[in-house]
């Protein structure tokens, strides 16, 4: 631990693990910091993953000339899942098929059992044997469309046994309906048709001909369990980070503040650490016990209504934090790229069957992530692009959308999620600083 770094590590249900709150913020109160970097690391990212972030984004952020002298760092660590990336081999055809819009390839190039081995670590326990069963099942399914064995009796109750399994290990978490768009899937009573839809969405499989034989619909089928079982974890990883947020970081800063009680926090989230920060506005009890003086969502994987007011949603919904902006006594800001295949791409795919069930002018966008345009159906708005010419005059109380398409911009970097993770830029620390240092 440095002197002007801490971390703080939560379990799944958002309590601290292995560490005193209480001894964490005497010793960040004794650092004298009136400002507080908070990041939290998003998908798939192992302990190691995630110290290298902060190892790299705390240092960009401290070399920026507008960060506060004063400036100290917390990174937030808890269990998000890793998911496959496809054999070296596959990686530049997969990249291609990904960019076209058909994510599922990534999911088509790696097995069953190696997707079930990567997501159960950051399951519980008792998950780990269904996910077992469930990659095996994959894989059996795919062996017997290429052998050409296998009846459709067969398929059918090998499949109901997979889709009776993810229901049981990706229980629907009660996320807020906006970021629900993958709860039909899970409990879909047609899991046939479900997932033989599904691949041709994501285009893990060919879209179908005029005639199909057994094997072209039970590979269709099989390869949509694969989409499936990422969009079964997926939705999981959602819900968690919003726990962790509102359950454990929202009443961690509380209590911070009621130490220091000018302390200003810094929330910063990449990915589903995105949801995690913003979800921490509404573990504080109220604007006044809330320390938070800014948020920055990088790449956000959640839904772009989230702060939307009822009157301002074209679904004439609020949004999950729509009473929550309040908290955040300085701007709220929210990058995007076209480059982030993650959140772009395939984000909205994964609520396939809920825009089906919509009429379709209402289709458009209702399952779009913040990643991909940022905050919608908020008041007040306003735009930034990256690089930022100057240091902008940011508002209070206003939410920004950062176009950062220049940035953000390296596909190279995973041939499944594109440029999401291309994010430890100085020009994205430039931002992080200009909204901390927006309203002192």
């Amino acid at each position: 631990m440095s002197a002007d770094y801490w971390s703080l590590t939560f379990d799944a249900n958002g309590n601290i693990l292995n560490q005193d709150a209480a001894a964490l913020v005497s010793e960040i109160v004794a650092s004298a910091t009136s400002n507080l970097f908070v990041l939290s690391h998003g998908w798939g990212n192992t302990q190691q993953d995630a110290t290298n972030l902060y190892d790299t984004m705390f240092p960009l952020v401290r070399a920026d000339p507008g960060c506060p002298a004063d400036a100290r760092f917390l990174g937030i660590f808890w269990p998000s899942i890793w998911f496959p990336d496809p054999p070296p081999a596959d990686q530049a055809a997969v990249a291609a098929a990904v960019a076209a819009g058909a994510p599922g390839a990534a999911d088509a190039a790696v097995t069953g059992a190696a997707i079930a081995a990567s997501v159960a670590p950051s399951m519980p326990t008792d998950a780990a044997k269904a996910l077992k069963q469930m990659g095996a099942l994959i894989d059996t399914g795919l062996a017997q469309v290429a052998a050409g064995t296998g009846t459709a009796a067969a398929h059918t109750e090998a499949l109901g046994k997979f889709h009776a399994l993810l229901g049981t290990v990706f229980r629907d978490p009660g996320v807020a309906m906006e970021d629900g768009g993958e709860s039909p899937l899970l409990t879909s009573v047609d899991p046939k048709t479900a997932y033989q839809q599904l691949a041709q969405t994501m285009g893990s499989a060919p879209s179908a001909g005029d005639v199909e034989g057994l094997g072209d619909i039970f590979g269709k089928v099989w390869n949509g369990a694969k989409d499936a079982l990422r969009i079964g974890s997926y939705f999981q990883m959602k819900a968690r980070a919003g726990d962790v947020g509102q359950k454990g970081l929202g009443p961690f800063l509380e209590q911070l503040l009621a130490a220091s009680p000018n302390i200003r926090v810094h929330l910063v989230g990449h990915s589903f650490g995105a949801r995690l920060v913003s979800f921490a506005l509404a573990g504080t009890s109220s604007a006044d016990a809330s320390p938070i003086a800014s948020l920055t969502l990088v790449q956000g994987a959640f839904s772009h209504w989230a702060f939307t007011q009822r009157a301002d949603n074209p679904f004439a919904e609020a949004g999950a934090l729509s009473t929550f902006a309040d908290r955040v006594h300085g701007p709220l800001v929210a990058t995007w790229t076209l480059a982030d295949w993650a959140v772009g791409n395939w984000y909205p795919k994964a609520s396939f069957l809920s825009q089906q069930d919509a009429q379709g002018e209402e289709a458009s966008g209702r399952w779009d992530g913040m990643g991909k345009d940022g905050f919608r159906g908020v008041t007040p708005s306003g735009d930034l692009t990256l690089p930022l010419a100057l240091p902008p005059t940011l508002a209070a109380g206003t939410f920004y959308r950062a176009d950062a398409n220049t940035v953000i911009c390296d596909t190279s970097q995973s041939s499944f999620a594109g440029a999401h993770s291309d994010i430890l830029h100085p020009e994205v620390a430039a931002l992080i600083v200009a909204a901390a240092t927006a309203a002192r």
